[in-house]
């Protein structure tokens, strides 16, 4: 009879076991959806972060260029009224600044790849004739830096990320002195499925 007790005991123990695994195994299942939830999410920030860090370099970069071009430059001349360019349209000029008249473009695409561990830039502008032309930098991994000028771009590869940028050139803006300039970029990526934007302005 007490051998008998005994068993039940045992069994009944065990029996407790299997239900308190059972508890465990559904907990850290639960964690670890939410785990893995939570990483996706990172991964997503992550990814944002990158696209718009690169936005703001390309928006900088494209702000010191303006900046260079002389004051009489018809690149950063305004004729018409008070603004040239747009920031939600493609727009080209014919701009004349005394005997000098250029077809100005308020726009361009930036390609960027990273493909062989070289980074790959491609950027669309006019030569003296009007004509579009692709400039592509590619700087490799021991610093060197290659420049290559054509009438058509690179091939595109599957890493590669398209970025447009548009330009507006403001004069005397208000509540500013006379004869300040006003720049505004505009930078969007139009590859992936949820584009980013950044915008950065400059006073000259």
């Amino acid at each position: 009879m007490a051998m008998s007790k005994s068993h039940r005991k045992v069994r009944r123990q065990g029996g407790f076991a299997l239900i308190e695994t059972l508890i465990a195994i559904s907990i850290l299942a639960v964690g670890l959806l939410g785990i893995a939830a939570l990483l996706a999410q990172l991964a997503g920030n992550s990814t944002q972060s990158r696209y718009m860090s690169t936005e703001a370099l390309l928006a900088s970069e494209k702000l010191d260029d303006l900046n260079r071009y002389p004051i009489n430059d018809p690149a950063i001349a305004v004729t018409n009224g008070n603004t040239a360019g747009s920031l939600t349209a493609d727009t080209t000029d014919t701009v004349t600044v005394g005997v000098v008249t250029e077809t100005v473009d308020y726009f361009d695409q930036v390609r960027i790849s990273a493909g062989n561990g070289n980074m790959v830039e491609t950027v669309s502008g006019k030569d003296v004739n009007g004509n579009t032309v692709y400039t592509t930098t590619t700087h490799a991994p021991d610093g060197s830096i290659t420049v290559v000028t054509g009438a058509n771009p690179p091939v595109a590869t599957s890493d590669m990320l398209t970025f447009s940028r548009r330009w507006v050139i403001e004069l005397n803006p208000a509540n500013q002195p006379a004869g300040v300039r006003r720049f505004t970029v505009l930078v969007s990526l139009n590859t992936p499925t949820a584009p980013a934007n950044f915008q950065a302005t400059m006073m000259r």
